[in-house]
C-alpha cells in the first residue's frame, strides 16, 4: 500500500494478471470522521471486460497443483495474512486502518483478520467436506479404462470466480477462499469502505505462490461492477434486497450466489433467564454488523420482562471510537448515525421501543457517532418487523406460542434455538428457507472452519459428472 506522492495517503492499486495497475481515476477512502486516509485506483470498464476475458481462455495454474500444494500454500498465506508486513502495512496497521474506515471495534477487525487466516489454513480440508462420498476429486484420473466401471467426478462448473464484497464486516472475505483450494480463478471487487482487508488478502495469496493471474484485485465503481459479476462464470454477490436483485436477474448468464441479509432469529420457548447472555453477544457481538448477529428474539413466557432485561445488558456498552480497545459498538459518520436514528423511528412504527427510543445516534465529537443499541417490543409476529435487519445491535422482541410452529423463523440464514421439542428442530430442518440451526449454547454468528454458511460453497462451484468409458 503505497503512500501517494505529496500526500500521506495509502494508494491502493488494482492487483491484475501482469501484477499492478494504476488508474488516474480514483477515489479518496475515509475513515469514520471524514478524514482522507488513502486512494483506490477504480478499474474501467473496458479494462474489466477484457481482463475477465482473458481469465476465462484457460484454466488457473493452481488448478494442475496437487491438492497438497494448494493446501500448503494456503497455509502460507494465512500466515503472511495474519502477521506479515504486506506493502509496508503490519497487522496492527491493518487492523487501525479496517476499524476507522469501516467503524467496527478494532478488536473485531483483529478477530476477522484471525478469522480470515483461520479458513484460508483450512480451506483444502473443509472442501473436502462438500465433496460427494460417491465422486473422486477433478484430476483424479477418472476416466481411464479399468475394471471399476463408471466413475463420478467431481468437477468445477468453470474456470473464473467473480466476487463483489460488501464493507460490513471484514470478515466476508473469508467466504471465498475455499474457491482457491477447489482450483478456481478469483477476481475481488473490494469494498470501497474497506478495501484494505481485500488487498492485503490478494498480497498474501500472491507472497505465498498463487500466480497473479489466478487472483485479482480489480475495483471499481457500481456502474462497472456489472462487468466484473458478470464476466466470471459464477459469481458471488453480497449486498442488501435491490443489490441482488439487480445482479441476479433473469437474463443475465453468470450464475449469482447471493449473500444477503441475515435475518437471523432466536426462539426460546422454556425459562429465557439461562440464554440472556449468549442472545445478547448474539445481538451485539462483532460490533452488531454481520449478517450472522441476531435481529429477531421470539420469547414464549414474559417477552417484555425479556425485552427489559436485554436493554439493561446491552445499555452497558460504551460509545467509544472504532480505535479505542475497549470499543464495542460501531461507528459511522454523525450525518450517517443521524439518517440510520431517522429511518430505525420511521420503522418501528407500532413497536414499543425498550432501548433506544431517545435515540441511537451519540456524538463522539470529531465528525463521528457510536451507534448505541436498540430494543423493541412487539405485539405480535406478524407485523413485519422481524425482517428488519440494520448495521448495529438491534433486536425485535415478540411473543411467541406453540401454535405459531416455525413460521415466524422462516427466511432466516441462522436459527438459534432453545426448545425441548425435537419436532420444532424437526421442522426447522425440514425448511428449505431455514438454513442453519444452533442451540444456544453458542452464539448466532458462530462459524468456525468445515461449517456451512449459506450451504458450502463447494455445492455452488462444483458439480458430479458420470464417466463411462467404453470397454
Amino acid at each position: 500500500m503505497s503512500s501517494a506522492a505529496g500526500a500521506d495517503l495509502h494508494l491502493i492499486d488494482a492487483l491484475d494478471g501482469a501484477g499492478r495497475y494504476r488508474t488516474n481515476r480514483r477515489e479518496v477512502v475515509r475513515d469514520v470522521t471524514g478524514t482522507p486516509v488513502a486512494e483506490l485506483t477504480l478499474a474501467p470498464a473496458l479494462y474489466i471486460a477484457r481482463t475477465m476475458d482473458k481469465l476465462r481462455s484457460a484454466p488457473a495454474t493452481a488448478a494442475a497443483w496437487p491438492a497438497e500444494l494448494r493446501a500448503e500454500r494456503l497455509r502460507s498465506a494465512a500466515r503472511r495474512f495474519a502477521g506479515g508486513v504486506l506493502d509496508g502495512i503490519a497487522p496492527d496497521e491493518h487492523h487501525r486502518l479496517v476499524a476507522r474506515t469501516t467503524g467496527v471495534p478494532v478488536a473485531v477487525a483483529r478477530a476477522a483478520a484471525a478469522t480470515i487466516a483461520d479458513v484460508a489454513a483450512h480451506a483444502q480440508d473443509c472442501v473436502e467436506l462438500a465433496r460427494p462420498a460417491g465422486a473422486v476429486p477433478s484430476g483424479a484420473r477418472a476416466g481411464e479404462k479399468g475394471p471399476a466401471g463408471p466413475v463420478v467426478v467431481w468437477r468445477r462448473r468453470g474456470r473464473v470466480f467473480s466476487v463483489q464484497a460488501s464493507g460490513n464486516h471484514p470478515a466476508v472475505h473469508s467466504l471465498w477462499l475455499e474457491s482457491l483450494a477447489l482450483g478456481y480463478r478469483v477476481a475481488v471487487r473490494p469494498s470501497r469502505r474497506d478495501p484494505f482487508t481485500a488487498y492485503r488478502l490478494v498480497l498474501a495469496l500472491r507472497a505465498a505462490g498463487f500466480p497473479d493471474d489466478d487472483v485479482l484485485l480489480l475495483p471499481c465503481d457500481h456502474a462497472t461492477a456489472g462487468e466484473l459479476v458478470h464476466g466470471g462464470d459464477l459469481a458471488m454477490v453480497f449486498g442488501g434486497d435491490e443489490v441482488l436483485a439487480r445482479y441476479g436477474a433473469s437474463g443475465n448468464r453468470t450464475p449469482i450466489l447471493p449473500q444477503g441479509p441475515g435475518r437471523v432469529k432466536v426462539l426460546i420457548t422454556g425459562d429465557w433467564e439461562p440464554h440472556l447472555e449468549v442472545v445478547a453477544e448474539s445481538v451485539a457481538g462483532l460490533g452488531g454488523v454481520s449478517c450472522l448477529n441476531t435481529t429477531a428474539v421470539l420469547v414464549e413466557h414474559d417477552a417484555p420482562g425479556f425485552a427489559r432485561a436485554l436493554a439493561e445488558r446491552l445499555a452497558q456498552a460504551k460509545p467509544l471510537p472504532p480505535e479505542d480497545e475497549a470499543a464495542e459498538l460501531p461507528c459511522t459518520s454523525l450525518a450517517e448515525a443521524r439518517a440510520l436514528d431517522a429511518f430505525l423511528r420511521a420503522s418501528a412504527t407500532g413497536a414499543t421501543p425498550v432501548l433506544g427510543g431517545e435515540g441511537i445516534a451519540h456524538d463522539l465529537g470529531d465528525g463521528s457517532a457510536a451507534l448505541r443499541p436498540a430494543v423493541h417490543l412487539l405485539a405480535d409476529t406478524g407485523s413485519g418487523h422481524l425482517d428488519i435487519e440494520l448495521p448495529f445491535p438491534c433486536a425485535w422482541v415478540a411473543p411467541w406460542s406453540a401454535s405459531l410452529g416455525v413460521a415466524p423463523l422462516r427466511n432466516s440464514l441462522v436459527v438459534g434455538l432453545a426448545a425441548e421439542s425435537d419436532a420444532l428442530v424437526d421442522d426447522l430442518v425440514a425448511d428449505p428457507s431455514v438454513r442453519n440451526i444452533y442451540g444456544l449454547d453458542r452464539p448466532t454468528w458462530w462459524l468456525p472452519p468445515g461449517v456451512p454458511h449459506d450451504g458450502f460453497l463447494a455445492e455452488f462451484l462444483m458439480r458430479s459428472t458420470a464417466v463411462a468409458r467404453s470397454r
